[in-house]
């Protein structure tokens, strides 16, 4: 499980690597700059694309263990018998 505010700190990490790619895009100049910024930028946008699926992951995941804990529960309760259904005469 990740908790809320790991999850905040990786997508705000994300996030500042792309702003800071488009201050050194502005700052520095030459190929040197579009380099650099070129790389932070794909970089933290792989970071989010990455964070995102998994955050889809993790959601099925924990999907699937409710469906699981709500069979078990299903199957250690105790069932009645059933009443027979009477033929009308």
């Amino acid at each position: 499980m990740v908790s809320s505010r790991n999850r905040v700190l990786s997508f705000g990490g994300s996030v500042l690597v792309i702003v800071l790619g488009g201050v050194i895009a502005l700052v520095v100049s030459g190929i040197t700059g579009e380099a650099i910024a070129l790389a932070l930028v794909s970089v933290g946008s792989i970071a989010i694309v990455s964070l995102a699926f998994l955050e889809v992951g993790l959601s099925e995941d924990r999907e699937r263990e409710r469906e699981r804990a709500a069979t078990r529960a299903r199957a250690r309760r105790p069932r009645l018998p059933r009443r027979r259904r009477r033929r009308p005469d």
